[in-house]
């Protein structure tokens, strides 16, 4: 193969790349338990009275249709649990894709919503550091806490791995919902509603990048001075470029079959953008790098991307898989072995990078108008969809009460950004 790839197998990157553990929730979970947490019986829900149940909207995603339920009845935390009243919420690709009918992991009808910011209304006993009046947002990874790698700090790679939003039996697209207390995280008063829906999104880049320097022995501390290559300019690898200058990365190349999306990339930053379906792709990387890439991020992962991560990398560079494959790859294996090229994947992302993305939206590195390009309130939830799924924004937010900043201005206007 020459490394050449096409517009329609590009579409995979924004589509299924950013929740790797998403696909995988329902892997260890029992086919029918995706409410197994009952929210009320239908006659509940009918009561009146003082004994009757408060009730609120969520989002059901059907095969066919976006529905908006408006008797549902409100849930009760449990011990360790809290109640969260929505403010706004992201759509993911994930979300897109199980909408089409295209996520393998998330069954139909489901509720979702992983991106979210929301205030603390009430908790479960036992529950301590998220007061109820508190702004947060969710860390949607649901970890036993009793498996190997929940014991050893790796709660990302549960054995057991439950998701919030994403097959769970709640999902943040409603007006309230329960979470395991400890899967929240206090947002800063200085980071608007808008900003902050973007921790979740940004935190997977910020893990990514954090094992790419890993390779130099300090995680992030080891990007600065580094040459690197982000391959796919969707939503992730936007992110993913925007981490990495952050961090000190000396040259950035940023691939895209997309010319709007290459400029896009520039304009936050990108030393150089190459059409990624040229033939000389990777001779065109290598003259802007002026050398081998330290790092490659696949934003993409298929065949041909991982292709050209791997003749981008050469003798001791790393390539960080953050995409998600739509089907088996191959790569050149015995160049891999030949040149000590390190193959790294890269699922979802730990507190740690949490904390990250807080401080590196305080700082702005990363911007709300750079990226959040289109809100739409609850009531138009199936218009956000359509425009998530449209390729023509990069950030689509649902807001269910009042975010701290209005829709953005390019919200009717943003540029065709493609499929990628």
């Amino acid at each position: 193969m020459d490394g050449r790839f096409s517009r329609d197998e590009a579409i995979w990157q924004d589509v299924i790349v950013p929740w790797v553990l998403c696909l995988q929730a329902f892997q260890t979970a029992p086919r029918g338990m995706m409410m197994g947490r009952p929210l009320g019986t239908a006659e509940e829900v009918h009561m009146t009275g003082p004994a009757a149940p408060r009730l609120m909207r969520r989002v059901v995603v059907h095969a066919d249709r976006i529905e908006i339920v408006t008797d549902a009845p409100v849930p009760s935390p449990r011990p360790g649990e809290a109640l969260v009243r929505s403010v706004v919420t992201g759509v993911c690709g994930s979300d897109t894709h199980a909408a089409h009918g295209r996520h393998p992991f998330i069954p139909i009808p489901y509720h979702p919503g992983h991106e979210v910011v929301g205030v603390v209304e009430q908790v479960g006993p036992g529950v301590t550091g998220a007061e109820a009046g508190r702004r947060v947002t969710v860390e949607p990874d649901l970890p036993c806490w009793t498996c190997k790698m929940c014991a050893t700090g790796r709660q990302n790679l549960c054995e057991n791995l439950r998701f919030f939003g994403c097959g769970w039996e709640q999902g943040g697209m409603a007006d309230l919902f329960t979470v395991p207390a400890d899967r929240l995280h206090v947002l800063p008063d200085d980071l608007d509603d808008t900003t902050a829906a973007l921790v979740e999104p940004l935190s997977t880049p910020v893990h990514a990048v954090r094992l790419g320097g890993d390779a130099f022995g300090c995680g992030l501390d080891g990007i600065r001075g580094r040459s690197a290559v982000v391959l796919g300019a969707g939503t992730i690898g936007l992110l993913v470029l925007a981490v990495l200058k952050a961090r000190g990365a000396e040259t950035v190349v940023v691939t895209d079959v997309q010319a709007a999306k290459r400029d896009k990339a520039v304009s936050l930053g990108a030393d150089a953008a190459v059409d990624a379906a040229a033939g000389d792709v990777a001779d065109q990387v290598r003259a802007a790098l002026g050398q081998s890439a330290d790092i490659v991020v696949d934003c993409v992962a298929i065949e041909p991307t991982m292709r050209q991560a791997v003749a981008l990398a050469g003798k001791g560079g790393t390539v960080v898989v953050v995409g998600v494959p739509a089907a088996e790859v191959t790569i050149p294996l015995a160049i891999v072995q030949d040149q000590q090229i390190r193959i790294q994947g890269s699922a979802t992302y730990l507190p740690g990078d949490y904390d990250e993305s807080i401080r590196l939206l305080q700082a702005g590195a990363v911007r709300a108008a750079d990226i959040v390009t289109a809100v739409r309130p609850l009531e138009q939830v199936a218009e956000a969809f359509d425009l998530a799924a449209s390729g023509e924004h990069i950030k689509v937010l649902v807001s269910i009460g009042e975010p701290s900043v209005p829709a953005p201005a390019q919200d009717t206007t943003a540029p065709s950004l493609g499929n990628g």
